[in-house]
């Protein structure tokens, strides 16, 4: 006969198991079809310097409808101020589908996302590093773009200007060739800056997002990349090496090798210290060094062959 003790730790032990898999079951994420969305989901991607500026939008077509224009008085009635008219629910047939002066999603479906690593500066205003909707409020000649703290909503049903984090103004181009589905782009791009172009219809509305020191971002990345691996000397190497070939900053190289050399001599940091002394002016030095590298290389199997011919093309005056 099972003891009421062994039948009820049997039990329990059953119960648990059975509650631990409907747990686990209940995770899983739920069955569903992806939407087939007459405005399609697209991403486009910039990179400036290390700063990687993300736009995530969807993308609504013309179809023969008014895109941009005043809302009549019935429309204009059914909300005050800036708040969205931007409700195909509530649209009726001939109203714009962007009325100017409201709050617009910049897109359709979920709110326009905007994603940028670094802090940078939109038409010369500061925004930090983060995720934001994107919203406009266009205008006929004036648009205000707006970077909210909420990216996370559905259009802008729920938009709250409380928490705007940015807003900036920007001059509205008519183009003559007409953009059917809508569109954002990066150009120009330069060293430092990318100018995003929203494009719908006849519109043309840029504005500029800049890094106001590309080198200095991506010092400070390497700084806490080196930090937070303190025994990969292969970093600060590639960053003496960054700085050596780069912008000849020798000072700054020699200091990043060091810190290289520290962590672990081998013969790649070796000579580049070699080489960044001999191109300081330190000659006897680097060649000091130049010694110390070609026998740690040799010690380690390395395929010094070349680093040799440099420092004997050195010796022979050959290279200066």
């Amino acid at each position: 006969m099972i003891s009421v003790k062994r039948f009820s730790l049997f039990h329990l032990a059953m119960l648990l198991a059975v509650g631990c898999w409907g747990h686990a079951f209940a995770q899983q994420p739920p069955l569903a079809i992806k939407p087939l969305r007459p405005s399609q989901k697209a991403t486009v991607m910039q990179t400036v310097g290390v700063t990687d500026i993300t736009i995530t939008y969807s993308r609504p077509p013309v179809k023969g409808r008014t895109i941009f224009a005043d809302a009549p008085p019935e429309m204009e009635a059914r909300h005050k101020g800036e708040e969205t008219l931007d409700n195909q629910n509530e649209r009726k047939p001939g109203e714009p589908i962007v009325p100017y002066n409201h709050v617009w999603r910049a897109g359709a479906n979920e709110a326009t996302m905007f994603q940028v690593t670094d802090d940078v500066l939109v038409n010369g205003q500061p925004l930090k590093a983060g995720t934001y909707s994107l919203q406009a409020i266009p205008g006929k000649d004036e648009w205000t773009i707006v970077f909210n703290n909420d990216p996370g909503q559905w259009g802008a049903f729920t938009y709250d200007s409380k928490k705007d984090a940015l807003r900036v103004k920007t001059k509205a181009q008519t183009v003559g060739e007409s953009q059917e589905w809508l569109e954002y782009t990066f150009d120009p791009v330069t060293d430092n800056s990318a100018t995003v172009n929203l494009r719908w219809e006849k519109a043309r509305v840029p504005f500029t997002v800049e890094v106001k020191d590309p080198k200095a971002v991506w010092r400070k990345r390497a700084d806490e990349m080196i930090a937070a691996n303190p025994t990969a000397g292969q970093l600060p190497q590639q960053v003496a090496q960054a700085y050596y070939q780069r912008d000849k900053n020798y000072d700054e190289a020699l200091k990043y090798v060091d810190q290289s050399i520290k962590i672990k001599e081998t013969f790649a940091n070796l000579s580049l210290k070699s080489n960044i002394l001999w191109d300081m002016g330190k000659k006897e030095e680097a060649q000091t060094v130049a010694d110390a590298a070609i026998a740690k290389g040799k010690a380690d199997n390395v395929n010094t062959t070349a680093f040799e011919k440099r420092v004997a093309d050195r010796k022979a005056a050959k290279v200066q």
